[in-house]
């Protein structure tokens, strides 16, 4: 029985990275910031954080970001956080997306933390950092 191919998405974290900025964006995920912290974070090399507008739509980011990427041999490590909490954490060991209502990210900043790594990708209409200070 052929075992599924390992993908160069598990072992290129930047790969992996924009693969999930590009599944969100497909999605309609609003306010994309991608940051590289491999220098600042033993945690994960990048870190995206995204606006769904909903529990179903980041119901749905969730969904499409497992779905896509499991048929492309990546697999969620683990996930905290439900729809309905208005926050949810996918961990892709390299890779950690957080998706959040509007709400909750205004309300925690959380991009703030990685002020120091270096921005990689941020969407149309999406705030710079230093903006969100003010």
């Amino acid at each position: 029985m052929d075992q599924p191919q390992k993908s160069t998405l598990s072992a290129d974290s930047e790969a992996l990275a924009r693969r999930c900025v590009a599944i969100c964006e497909e999605r309609k995920a609003g306010d994309l910031l991608l940051f590289d912290v491999r220098e600042s974070s033993i945690l994960a090399d990048y870190y995206l954080i995204c606006t769904g507008t909903s529990a179903p739509h980041i119901s749905a980011l969730c969904n499409h970001l497992r779905q896509d990427l499991a048929r492309e041999g990546v697999m969620v490590r683990r996930r905290e956080g439900d729809p309905e909490s208005h926050w949810v954490i996918m961990d892709y060991g390299v890779v950690l997306v957080h998706i959040m209502d509007p709400e909750r990210r205004r309300f925690y900043r959380i991009e703030d933390l990685w002020e120091n790594g270096r921005l990689v990708h941020q969407s149309d209409g999406a705030r710079p950092v230093a903006a969100r200070q003010a």
